[in-house]
This record gives C-alpha cells, structure tokens and sequence, in this order.
C-alpha cells in the first residue's frame, strides 16, 4: 500500500492488491473486536466522586454512537473504494472533511489492539515470537499508527 498526500490538503491510499484491501477492512474489525467497548471503558475511567453515575448515563451513550457512526463511515468508504476497483488495486481517498472519522476510526482499532495485546510502545516484536495472531495484530497497530501520523502531518494541520 502506498500513501500520497494530495493537493487538496487529503491523503490518498493506493491499495496494491486484495491483501492491501484486507489490512484497510481489518480497521473495523479490530476496532469493534474488544469485548468492552471503547465507549465503556471510557466511562469506567472515571471515579465515583468525579460522577461515574452520570458519566455512564449521558456521556458514554453518546461517545458509543459517535464511535459507532465513524466505524460505520470509515467501513462504508473502505467497501465503496474495493467495489470501484474491484477489489484489484485502486486508491482510497481521505479528504479534510473526512478525516476526523478516519483518525478516530484508527485510534479505536489501535486501542482495542492494545487492550487486547498489551504491546505498550515496542518498536518492535521479538523475532521468537511464535504467535502468528499476533504478529499480525501487532502489524496491523503499526500500520494504524503510520496512517495516523500522515494524516496529522498532511491533513489535520
């Protein structure tokens, strides 16, 4: 896969293969694969005294669909994009108006990844790892972060 900013102020991904297309659609997977949603134990993180009561019953319903609308985005423009290059290689294109779901969309999976693997801020994987799960959870996280910093770098600015 490949990532060009464009010049209107987005950032284009050129899928390569089917595979690359796989990597794009495992975003909403991952992102909706913990078993607590991220709404959930967002909400959890807040104490009893600071109104965890409260928290639970106006905001986390809110964040939930919010999540859920941008996952739902983000999915809808992964599948239109496989479908126009049917499923060979074929660009994705993040606009500005675009971006924030992309962002959040990236964030939820890299934190459920996170949540579910604990790989903290490693660099790397240790070249024993036999897992093969999780490398590839592991490479997906990376993946999410690079996209990430290059819509910071050439979008959110």
């Amino acid at each position: 896969m490949k990532a060009i900013p464009t010049l209107e102020g987005g950032l284009r991904l050129d899928a390569e293969n089917f595979n690359d297309w796989g990597m794009l659609r495992s975003v909403i997977g991952d992102a909706g694969g913990s078993a607590v949603d991220l709404a959930s134990r967002l909400g959890r993180l807040i104490s009893q005294e600071a109104g965890a009561a409260d928290w639970e019953e106006y905001v986390v319903p809110d964040l939930r669909e919010g999540f859920q609308d941008e996952l739902a985005q983000v999915g809808a423009s992964i599948e239109s994009a496989i479908v126009n290059a049917d499923a060979g290689a074929g660009p994705i294109w993040i606009t500005r108006e675009d971006v924030f779901p992309w962002y959040s969309a990236l964030n939820q999976a890299r934190l459920a990844i996170e949540e579910q693997y604990h790989f903290g801020a490693s660099e790397t994987l240790s070249l024993n790892e036999p897992d093969t799960v999780r490398q590839a959870a592991f490479q997906r996280s990376k993946f999410y972060a690079a996209i990430q910093s290059l819509l910071l770098e050439h979008v959110m600015r």
